[in-house]
């Protein structure tokens, strides 16, 4: 989700995590607002249509754009590959398959964040390998140079680097992802401030 918005306008994305291969759920290609999304209709590109709505989509079941004799645990090799290198090479979304209505694709539940009159309501929706905690809310909400996080009776003042708070102690900032995130300077805020994916917050700006 996060990495799509650097890639050229009309990039073809291509994302295989796919536990129910062979089974009942579609393959699907996806035209949106900056390209393309090959791959399951699964949710897997949930956060990507959360930002930037689908404008068509069509069920992968034209196997003249599939490997030969595709395999039945190997989509990722024997349709979705060779899909998005005919999306690549100029190839119409129409052509691919059956036109579906957007709106039926699978979407997980994401919560959205949501203004109020005490500041902007949102979760934690990520969580690094640093253990820092990244929310489901945008830069674009912070306008204002004093801001902080309050959570779980917490309130964490917002800077804008690590280093701006001691080492050990708590900092919320703009990560390099453009969410506000919450961590510790040299330390690990999900096992400091136990604090878990889908926990909510408040951002006061």
């Amino acid at each position: 989700m996060n990495a799509e918005s650097y890639f050229p306008v009309g990039t073809v994305h291509l994302a295989v995590v796919d536990p129910g291969v062979g089974g009942q759920r579609r393959s699907l290609a996806i035209e949106f607002v900056n390209g393309f999304l090959v791959g399951p209709d699964n949710g897997i590109f949930s956060g990507v249509l959360s930002q930037t709505p689908a404008i068509a989509a069509v069920v992968l079941n034209n196997p003249t754009y599939w490997r030969s004799q595709p395999s039945n645990t190997f989509h990722g090799r024997d349709i979705f590959a060779p899909v998005a290198a005919h999306l690549a090479s100029g190839i119409a979304l129409k052509q691919l398959g059956q036109e579906i209505d957007p709106t039926t694709l699978v979407q997980l539940a994401l919560r959205e964040c949501t203004p109020s009159s005490t500041g902007i309501n949102g979760c934690i929706q990520y969580i690094d390998h640093f253990g820092n905690l990244i929310t489901n809310i945008p830069q674009s909400y912070i306008r204002d140079q004093s801001w902080s996080v309050e959570v779980s009776g917490v309130s964490i003042p917002g800077h804008q680097t690590y280093s701006d708070m001691p080492t050990g102690e708590a900092i919320a900032l703009i990560g390099s992802h453009g969410w506000v995130e919450i961590a510790i300077n040299g330390g690990n805020a999900e096992l400091q401030l136990k604090l878990k994916l889908g926990d909510e917050l408040r951002v006061r700006s």
